[in-house]
């Protein structure tokens, strides 16, 4: 009710700064759109919410007809990066992972690091437009050549202001006050409940308690109601392009699993978010705006790998491996039944022959390794990187990716010692768009689909980047104006001709998602 009040206020001054050419109402030949990301919302998690009661605005949209929904599957690697590089650029990208190496440039390329994501994305954007040109985005990887941004890994150390020319108003005082008040008054009650559970369960106190209080009063407070206030005023603006990414499910998944209560009354925030910023699209039909709201990946319920490694790192274990004797009988542990097919398998990998790469990734290896050396130091012609489920394996003194034979030769049957532990991974022929990826790793290790429960190999509950239903299968809600296709949307590179038609000057883009 207040929300509605403040933006009833933001309606009826932004009507008095326009007749005062303040802030002129931009003029555009076609449509305008506003594009809501989930982060790490998966198909199965977001059907059972609108059953559940979990998402009710959505839900309330479905119903009445104003969105629709379409099935889509994000394609490899399930991880923000890539589909975002995919969707605004419409390119096939070069990311393997949130974190991997680039063997030709010798750089370890970690999202979260400064300028490791304008690097990226100056790399996909070569020649390309971006879909969000003139416009504004938050919380993002890329900025898809948005001129405003907030809190986007590409900018981190040169934000922008989106919404700067507001600031100069009075109404910008007036919602930029709310805001504060608000979250102000959610952090106040989010404390009280912190202390009232140490209070009646004094220990049950942790250190990660309260470290996950704190994410949670940033992201679920201050960093949505500042994203939904920023989209808001761009709206009003009428900015003909705006990509809002919402983190607070996609981080409480991370941390305590995707169907966890304390993500899915995340998800519940994050949804009635989004019915805020309908009502605002509701409100401006002048404007023009078209809403879609998305989600970029899902999420797998895993357990780390240290779990199931007597403590042991994967860059310690495969190490330990790599440095066995070729002639070695046994794998650690006591000798197995080689797995039948599997020399056939993996002899598809990264040959220069193969027209169809089918990859056999392997997942955690066994408990009682015993006896694992540290890593060498520096300089050492190896390189193991940690993403999630995934683990690569870099040969660093080679620039291009090692074929099979390559790998056995320095390391004779290092590869079929890897398999021979427990839980080797699965065999899917949708694994050649990440291994087509020239940044991929020269053996990629996976830890989704291990016997004993799906594995990371960092310190996760839940995790993304593979190949399960959980990870691949997402949707897309649409207007019920807007024709798409029938068929399932089978990569995120289908939706940049769509978006980049709302820039051409062109008429609302029905139909225009093509399958590439």
């Amino acid at each position: 009710m207040l929300d509605d009040i403040a933006l009833a206020c933001q309606r009826a001054l932004d009507r008095v700064a326009r007749w005062a050419r303040l802030a002129p109402l931009p003029t555009a030949a076609g449509r305008r759109f506003l594009i809501v990301q989930i982060d790490g919302l998966s198909r199965e998690v977001f059907d059972r919410a609108l059953v559940t009661g979990g998402v009710p605005s959505l839900a309330r949209l479905l119903r009445s007809g104003a969105l629709r929904r379409q099935d889509m599957s994000v394609g490899l690697p399930s991880s923000t990066p890539a589909f975002q590089a995919a969707a605004m650029y419409g390119v096939r990208p070069d990311i393997p992972g949130f974190h991997y190496y680039d063997k030709r440039e010798g750089l370890e390329l970690h999202f979260p690091k400064p300028g490791v994501a304008d690097l990226v994305e100056r790399r996909h954007a070569e020649g390309r437009r971006g879909i969000l040109e003139g416009g504004a985005c938050y919380g993002c990887v890329f900025t898809g050549g948005a001129t405003d941004s907030l809190l986007t890994f590409a900018r981190l150390m040169k934000p922008t202001r989106a919404g700067m020319l507001l600031v100069r108003l009075p109404l910008s005082l007036v919602l930029l006050g709310w805001v504060a008040v608000k979250c102000a008054t959610l952090t106040g009650v989010e404390l009280a409940r912190y202390v009232l559970r140490l209070l009646a369960q004094p220990l049950a106190a942790r250190p990660s308690g309260l470290r996950w209080l704190g994410l949670k009063i940033t992201f679920s407070i201050w960093i949505r109601e500042l994203f939904t206030h920023s989209v808001s005023a761009d709206l009003y603006r009428g900015v003909p392009a705006v990509y809002v990414n919402y983190l607070d499910y996609d981080v409480f998944a991370h941390a305590f699993g995707p169907s966890h209560r304390a993500a899915l009354r995340a998800l519940r925030r994050v949804d009635a978010a989004i019915g805020r910023l309908a009502r605002i699209i509701r409100r401006l039909p002048e404007c023009g705006y078209d809403l879609y709201v998305c989600s970029d990946h899902g999420q797998a319920l895993t357990r780390s790998f240290s779990e199931v490694s007597g403590g042991h790192s994967i860059e310690e274990v495969v190490r330990a491996l790599l440095g066995d004797s070729a002639d070695r009988a046994e794998p650690p542990g006591g000798a197995r039944p080689r797995r039948a097919g599997f020399a056939r398998q993996l002899a598809r990998y990264r040959r220069r022959d193969a027209h169809g790469l089918v990859q056999r990734f392997f997942n955690h290896l066994e408990r009682d390794t015993g006896g694992l050396p540290e890593p060498p130091a520096a300089g050492d012609s190896v390189r193991i990187i940690a993403a999630g489920p995934n683990a690569f394996v870099y040969f660093t003194d080679s620039p291009e990716p090692l074929t099979l034979e390559d790998i056995e030769r320095r390391h004779p049957g290092a590869a079929a010692r890897l398999s021979e532990h427990p839980g080797v991974g699965i065999v899917l022929e949708g694994l050649r768009d990440l291994m087509a990826m020239r940044s991929a790793g020269d053996l990629v290790i996976y830890g989704i689909g291990a016997p004993g429960g799906d594995i990371s190999f960092i310190d996760e509950r839940g995790a993304h980047a593979g190949v399960s239903p959980a990870e691949l299968h997402t949707f897309l809600l649409h207007p019920a104006t807007v024709q798409l296709p029938r068929a399932p949307l089978s990569h995120p590179i289908q939706l940049y001709p769509h978006f980049a038609a709302y820039g051409e000057a062109a008429p609302r883009p029905a139909g225009s998602l093509s399958s590439r």
